[in-house]
């Protein structure tokens, strides 16, 4: 696996715009607008908006886009390999389409950076903990897979100053980043409460952590998964996880997944369904460690289906995603179903799976797949 670093300053953006004269346009967290090159025009890279899955087989590599300091969810880590949730999103595509769940360039994206780097084509998929809007769909010509982790924004404070609530901060000073749907709902937040604050802007999670860290600032507010992975990683020299409570309250809803361009209807549908197929998979209780026999013995029509395997002498079933009959056995071998996935990843941070929006629509969450038929 390779890391390259994508960040994209004023300046040398302006510049690229120039020599390509294209005109372009987290999750967190932005309110990003621009306008994506028509359907059939040339990305920055050469590759052919409308035709990514031949770009990604012909390179033999995916190029992903992910975040690199949301433990859990998307972090560069010490050893120069990425890790996490959305990363491991990036592997089971990679299987799908490749066969090999390390054959992925991970491109590190700042927040707005990221949609730029998906319209111009420099990105195959943007999987970086970004919210699903009205205006990302439409404005940015994006198309959002089926949804992984439905997320809320929230407000950590430290325990030392006795803040309980949000209606408790008045006159207080709030840390976030700047030019995101963060900020916004944070303004929609503390507005209807008739609370006055202080925004303390930054345009990057590194500089903002420090300005906490510092006491500068009385909150955070972020996505909630992003608040209980920086809390998770908080030092102890800083007073560590314990010296920093996450508020009950979700005052937005961000609904985050993978993100791929307009006008490229196959690529889209492939990411949408290895998403999709991982969420069965969990429905069904096929798992990296149980997978053979599955294989071997279906058990039922659905499933076959699913595995790309015959059911009682059947014909074995075609997606039509112009990709092998049986990636799903690739995805769930090397990677796992959702479950695998989420407790490898989130569990971990203090986010259990069970209970909360993200748990099987069998056990009263919201994650649900729609047949494989």
């Amino acid at each position: 696996m390779r890391t390259r670093w994508l960040l994209i300053g004023i300046g040398l953006l302006a510049a690229i715009l120039a020599i390509a004269a294209v005109a372009c346009g987290d999750d967190d967290d932005d309110d990003d607008n621009g306008d994506t090159p028509a359907n059939g025009e040339e990305p920055a890279n050469g590759a052919q908006v409308g035709d990514t899955l031949g770009d990604v087989v012909a390179r033999g590599e995916l190029v992903c886009g992910v975040n690199d300091a949301v433990p859990g969810f998307g972090f560069l880590e010490a050893d120069g390999t990425s890790s996490g949730f959305d990363v491991d999103f990036c592997r089971a595509l990679a299987a799908a389409v490749l066969g090999d769940a390390d054959a992925v360039e991970y491109v590190i994206l700042t927040a707005a950076a990221r949609f730029e780097a998906l319209s111009s084509g420099q990105i195959d998929v943007l999987i970086r903990n970004t919210t699903w809007t009205l205006s990302r769909d439409a404005d940015l010509k994006a198309t959002f897979a089926t949804t992984t982790f439905y997320d809320g924004q929230g407000m950590m404070v430290r325990v030392a100053d006795g803040i309980s609530s949000i209606d408790d901060m008045a006159g207080t000073t709030v840390c976030v980043l700047q030019g995101t749907t963060t900020e916004l709902n944070l303004a929609d937040r503390f507005a209807s409460g008739g609370l006055d604050y202080t925004p303390l802007t930054f345009e990057e999670n590194g500089p903002l952590e420090a300005a906490f860290t510092a006491e500068a600032c009385d909150g955070w507010t972020s996505d909630k998964s992003q608040l209980a992975a920086r809390r998770f990683a908080y030092a102890e020299a800083d007073g560590g996880p314990e010296s920093l409570v996450i508020l009950d309250e979700t005052f937005s809803k961000e609904p985050l997944g993978p993100v791929t361009r307009d006008g490229d209807t196959q690529w889209s549908d492939i990411v949408n369904w290895v998403v999709i197929g991982m969420i069965t998979a969990d429905e069904k209780g096929i798992t990296s460690q149980n997978l053979a026999d599955f294989v071997a013995d279906p058990g039922n029509a659905e499933t076959a289906r699913l595995l790309g395997v015959s059911f009682e002498g059947g014909e074995i079933f075609d997606s039509n995603l112009g990709i092998d009959a049986d990636f799903m056995q690739d995805v769930i071998g090397q990677v796992g179903n959702y479950d695998e996935v989420y407790t490898k990843n989130i569990e971990p941070l203090g986010i259990p799976r069970a209970g909360t929006l993200n748990a099987s629509w069998l056990n009263g969450g919201l994650i649900y797949a729609p047949p494989t038929r």
